[in-house]
């Protein structure tokens, strides 16, 4: 008998045998039902280096979902830290919150500070008697995130720190597993694994299942201390453990959450960036990014004169260079969260989660224009290289799908079908794979178009002057790929096809009868390409009445002129324009921001509870400004031969502490205790708002939107030709 058998066979055995060092089972089994954390993210970290493909967010005061192995699989529902001073007990982040905010704990102050130059973080949390200093990053050469972490006494008393875990591996935290080996914390699940480990090491670690005895948290707040325990049923598994640091004599250790396939790969992962050390895998983070941002052109004028506009530009780059996935190529994803009930998984009833850590096309043509824009084509093309690799047999796009090309969501979106050709046309990609992919998608619009399942806010069909604008765009641009590619008799009926809807598309989505004014005005859609028609509709997310589609309106027209279809002083165009100021607009403190359309419902509560499709509708939910709509707006300004500086301030005003920007913005209704311009619990960092941002500066200094495409503004406008 060969030796190797022997070997494996005897490794085989030990396996099977219970450990000396395994703990009795923790009681409470499966534990409350998993969620996952709010979406109001202050911080989005990576490596730049594909090695380390883990991905980190932060919330305010504590870590919340790391991704792993890809950014389309949440692996880890986060880590916080305890504090005990001998009379009292306090933690990063608030429990027992019934409408999912999650916010600091009482008596607890935090901010998160962006390390200069690189995409990582250093959080600052305080209470009376302490304050905990931690540093966050990734390992660059393997999935590891890594935070140096410091605890400073500020009455001179010991203290105790604990750490406190919520894995989650494999987008699932209902089915795993956990126990605690040579100071470890491991979790598992029949797809992935996580570790917890620490120099120095961690003390009396236990796993439990949250919400019951065995939870750590709740025994630490009863004052019963921790108890050694294994999770070896599967459920909602919780980890806690003792640190060594008592904030006088012991003060730094460095923590590290290593991930893998099988619990031995995430535990030797998280040793060897132990061994390694904080300060060389930090030094070569910050090179990675540093590198990064100087193979870029410098900053435009219009943020490199302000120290503060030049830090959220070179954020931004490096937010969506994050969001490109690292084992998928070209997979950029439109933000690292989980808003509302897509994190609390109540409305799918599924235990995986979903938006918004998913590919998008029509938020990803965004990106590739801001990569392009901001000089890193690379970046572009493997974006465009992607688009080509996930289109589907009939020559559209899902809706939306997971990075690996695996489809989500399945409505047909147009707009995501003609945004690609835009993108492909305004790159100069006209080779004969190119033409391939596009003929595909022109011929989809040429018979598929101009109405639509669903616009760019994605719950309504009908013909929507947005869709229509990147359908006629989309038509213009193949056909110069058409003759580019031999194929002048294509190329004359898809000009042919884009004449006829330019001509039309007024008469198909523009009022005369409306509330609003008796002069034309665009709407957010109709539902029979009659504007004029009271043809009445749902409007969904929690409106109870059907509404007239003529008091609906949305400034999302603006892409007629954005994209070159109609002139920025078309009439019916600044018709529209003054409509929707005069129905959406808002001002805040940063500026003056717009709502999606019309009584949008998109967004928390009154009570500033978590947005979700209610059993009876009574408009339970508001729709907030969305920061990016200024970016659009900005852009638009500068077509009419006006400045657009105050827009970028104005995207700018929105940041978060982490320079993280987001999807809505408080606007001034409820809740009170909500702070006007600042980000609402969406999706943040949104890729698209920190797109926009990039692209406006670069439009500020060329003095037009960087993006247009000129084939199409010079045919029906006369301009850029």
């Amino acid at each position: 008998m060969s030796r190797v058998p022997v070997l494996a066979a005897l490794c085989a055995a030990l396996v099977l045998v219970p450990s000396a060092s395994a703990k009795p089972p923790a009681p409470g089994a499966p534990g409350d039902r998993h969620t996952w954390a709010p979406a109001d993210k202050h911080g989005f970290l990576t490596a730049h280096q594909r090695g380390g493909n883990a991905y980190a967010t932060l919330r305010q005061a504590s870590l919340s979902e790391v991704y792993f192995p890809d950014l389309s699989t949440p692996a880890y529902r986060g880590l916080q830290f305890a504090v005990r001073d001998g009379r009292t007990l306090q933690r990063e982040t608030a429990t027992g919150d019934a409408a999912h905010a999650e916010p600091v704990a009482h008596g607890v102050q935090a901010r998160v500070e962006p390390l200069p130059g690189a995409l990582g973080f250093r959080q600052v949390v305080s209470a009376p008697g302490w304050r905990l200093t931690k540093t966050w990053i990734t390992d660059p050469g393997r999935p590891v995130v890594l935070a140096d972490v410091r605890l400073d006494s500020l009455s001179g008393r010991k203290l105790q720190l604990y750490v406190l875990a919520d894995p989650a591996p494999g987008d699932d935290g209902d089915d795993d597993r956990g126990s605690v080996r040579r100071g470890r914390l491991l979790a598992w699940d029949g797809d992935a694994a996580a570790a917890v480990a620490a120099t120095p090491r961690l003390r009396r670690g236990t796993s439990g299942y949250a919400g019951t005895r065995s939870d750590p948290w709740l025994r630490l707040r009863r004052g019963a201390g921790l108890k050694r325990w294994d999770a070896r049923k599967r459920g909602n598994v919780v980890q806690g453990a003792l640190t060594r640091l008592d904030g006088v004599r012991h003060r730094s250790m460095t923590l590290a959450i290593g991930f893998g396939g099988r619990r031995a790969g995430a535990a030797r992962r998280a040793s060897a960036a132990l061994r390694t050390g904080f300060s060389p895998a930090l030094a070569r983070f910050t090179a990675g990014w540093r590198g990064y941002l100087a193979s870029l052109p410098a900053p435009p004028a219009p943020v490199a004169g302000d120290a503060a506009l030049t830090r959220l530009y070179q954020q931004s780059i490096m937010v969506l260079a994050a969001s490109e996935d690292k084992l998928n190529r070209g997979a950029s994803i439109a933000s690292p969260s989980m808003p509302w009930v897509w994190g609390t998984l109540t409305l799918s009833g599924e235990s995986f989660s979903g938006p918004y850590h998913l590919v998008w096309p029509r938020d990803f043509y965004h990106v590739a224009t801001a990569m392009q824009a901001a000089g890193d084509g690379a970046a572009a093309t493997r974006l465009v290289d992607y688009l080509w690799r996930v289109q589907k047999a009939d020559g559209s796009w899902w809706q939306n799908t997971k990075v690996d090309g695996e489809k989500f969501w399945t409505s047909l979106q147009l707009d995501e079908v003609a945004l690609p050709v835009v993108l492909a046309g305004w790159l100069g990609r006209r080779g004969a794979e190119d033409w391939r992919h596009v003929r595909a998608a022109a011929d989809f619009i040429a018979l598929k178009g101009p109405k639509t399942q669903q616009e760019r806010w994605e719950n309504q069909e009908g013909w929507s002057p947005n869709t229509i604008a990147t359908e006629i765009a989309a038509l213009i641009c193949a056909a110069d790929i058409a003759r580019a590619n031999g194929d002048p008799a294509r190329a004359a009926s898809y000009e042919a096809k884009a004449d006829d809807w330019q001509a039309k598309v007024e008469s198909w989505t523009a009022t005369s009868t409306g509330p609003y004014t008796p002069k034309p005005y665009y709407l957010r859609i109709t539902k029979d390409a009659d504007p004029n028609a009271g043809t009445t509709y749902e409007l969904g997310d929690n409106l109870p009445d059907k509404v007239d589609q003529r008091t609906i309106v949305d400034n999302s027209f603006l892409g007629l002129v954005l994209f070159g279809v109609k002139r920025w002083d078309d009439p019916t165009v600044l018709n529209s324009l003054a409509v929707g100021d005069a129905q959406l607009g808002t001002t805040l403190p940063g500026g003056r921001m717009w709502h999606r359309f019309s009584r949008d419902g998109y967004g928390e509560t009154a009570q500033g509870g978590d947005w979700d499709i209610f059993e009876e509708p009574a408009a339970q939910t508001l729709g907030r400004a969305w920061p990016l709509l200024s970016g659009e707006r900005g852009e638009y300004e500068l077509l009419a031969g006006r400045g657009a500086g105050s827009h970028l301030e104005t995207i700018a005003s929105s940041a978060n502490d982490g320079l993280m920007l987001p999807e809505q913005v408080w606007d001034g209704r409820p809740p009170d205790a909500a702070t006007p311009g600042a980000g609402t619990r969406s999706g943040t960092p949104l890729a698209w708002t920190h797109a926009q941002f990039i692209r406006l500066a670069w439009s500020i200094a060329a003095g037009a939107p960087v993006e247009r495409p000129s084939i199409v503004a010079c045919r029906y406008t006369g301009q850029a030709c």
